[in-house]
């Protein structure tokens, strides 16, 4: 492919050397140079070669080339007559209605979409080599001759391979349309996914098939919905007892409430600051002996004597000594110990039969037991539910809700022109964020300054007089 490439460019250079060359474009046909005098440089040297070469006239020739091969096709001077000219006989066309004029433009013309992505150049596309390869070729090649011949001196063949080819030779490699052709079909974004077939592994390894996502994926952190309805008490113009019931019930016992439970908490960790323990309390007596400590002097402990030392060490002394078990009193244990093993065995069975009698207690007390784990169950289910509703703490600062947004009486108006606005929607749609568990309670970042501010006095010369 190279070779026959180079060749035809070879033969266009050829060509367009000679006499009869024609330019396509008129000002690189005034441009070249007439009679002009060349500059004599040294070329020995390399940095010469790139300063002193006037490469302009290869350039303009090039382009120029380019140029017929883009709009012609190929080097006009090549080209026939007939493909570049035609005969003007001035025959008249026949009349058609303007109506089927319009209606076939309308019908036949293409979008502007499709005309943009067409290929405009008469210059073909290079030949896809990797198109037209097959795996193997080589040797199919071969097997393909051996077996003509073998067909031709009359030698069986294997009819499998005879058909493998047949089914090579109907079905050639099939050409994909460009992607800027106007008939191609449509891939519809919007429309189902096709379903995959084939081997699931493969699929996955492929990344066709997509993970299962999890269920616990779906869920929402919080139950709570995107944007509270507040209550009628709180509209713009609302109802003056609904006004009244949310302005003293919401706001005015929750802060009594509030102020309550923080003056109990002040309390109550004031006590357990200032809390003694029992066993610090002083008593008569820790006071009496506080009092005489270092007055009278404590009888020191009396050491044992030697006879009372000998009795405590005699029972570990006689251990050692003592005589060794005759065979009738190793037997007369070991009668001993089967015996009270029998007994015991005896009494776990008479303690099993007993239960049989106490059987109605003990379905009694299950359920009782199975009672009591359905309303613990129930219970912990319950609280489940009432965690979703709930703000959890995700980070180091625990979520504090806001301030009921409620105007006062006097505050109140009945345009929206004249309203007192109230609260922020993007500081609202912040805090349901962090309400709804989505984004953790946040503060405000607080500026600190690296260094110092230096202030510097400075004295115009005027001042100083």
């Amino acid at each position: 492919m190279t070779s026959s490439m180079a060749a035809a460019r070879r033969n266009k250079r050829v060509a367009a050397l000679q006499s009869g060359f024609l330019y396509l474009d008129q000002r690189q046909e005034q441009s070249e140079p007439s009679g002009r005098k060349r500059k004599r440089v040294n070329k020995n040297k390399k940095k010469n070669w790139n300063k002193h070469s006037d490469i302009q006239d290869v350039e303009e020739f090039l382009e120029d080339v380019r140029l017929q091969e883009r709009a012609a096709g190929g080097l006009v001077s090549e080209k026939s007559d007939d493909s570049l000219f035609f005969v003007d006989t001035g025959d008249k066309l026949q009349k058609v209605p303007e109506e089927e004029v319009q209606h076939k433009k309308k019908r036949s013309r293409p979008l502007k979409v499709d005309v943009i992505l067409q290929h405009d150049s008469l210059v073909p596309p290079p030949k896809n080599v990797l198109a037209y390869q097959q795996p193997n070729a080589k040797k199919l090649r071969l097997k393909s001759k051996t077996a003509e011949k073998l067909a031709a001196k009359g030698m069986p063949v294997k009819k499998q391979k005879l058909k493998r080819k047949a089914v090579i030779a109907t079905n050639p490699s099939k050409k994909t349309l460009p992607n800027n052709n106007p008939n191609r079909g449509f891939y519809d974004l919007w429309g189902q996914e096709e379903k995959q077939t084939g081997d699931t592994w493969f699929l996955e390894q492929t990344k066709k098939k997509l993970v299962k996502r999890p269920d616990r994926l779906n869920e929402k952190p919080s139950a709570l919905p995107a944007v509270e309805v507040i209550a009628p008490g709180g509209s713009y113009n609302p109802d003056f007892f609904d006004h009244q019931a949310m302005l003293c019930v919401q706001a005015l016992l929750l802060q009594a409430h509030m102020v309550e439970e923080k003056r109990q908490k002040a309390e109550q960790k004031l006590e357990r600051q200032l809390a003694v323990k029992q066993e610090d309390i002083a008593t008569e007596e820790t006071v009496f002996q506080e009092h005489i400590e270092g007055l009278i002097e404590e009888d020191e402990p009396e050491e044992p004597t030697e006879e009372e030392g000998l009795k405590e060490s005699a029972p570990a002394c006689l251990a050692l000594f003592q005589e060794k078990k005759t065979e009738k009193q190793r037997k007369k244990e070991k009668a001993e110990k089967e015996k009270e093993k029998q007994k015991r065995a005896q009494r776990e069975v008479v303690g099993w039969q007993q239960q049989l009698f106490k059987l109605r207690s003990i379905k009694a007390e299950l359920r009782a037991l199975e009672l009591k784990t359905k309303q613990r169950r129930a219970q912990r289910e319950a609280q489940k539910e009432a965690q979703k509703f709930l703000p959890q703490r995700l980070g180091r600062i625990k979520y504090q809700a806001p301030d009921l947004e409620v105007q006062l009486s006097d505050e109140l108006s009945g345009s929206l022109r004249s309203m007192k606005p109230e609260g922020s929607i993007l500081k609202d749609r912040f805090t349901s964020l962090q309400k709804r568990n989505l984004i953790e309670p946040r503060e405000r970042a607080k500026f600190k300054r690296k260094y110092k501010l230096k202030y510097v006095e400075k004295r115009a010369f005027k001042a100083i007089t």
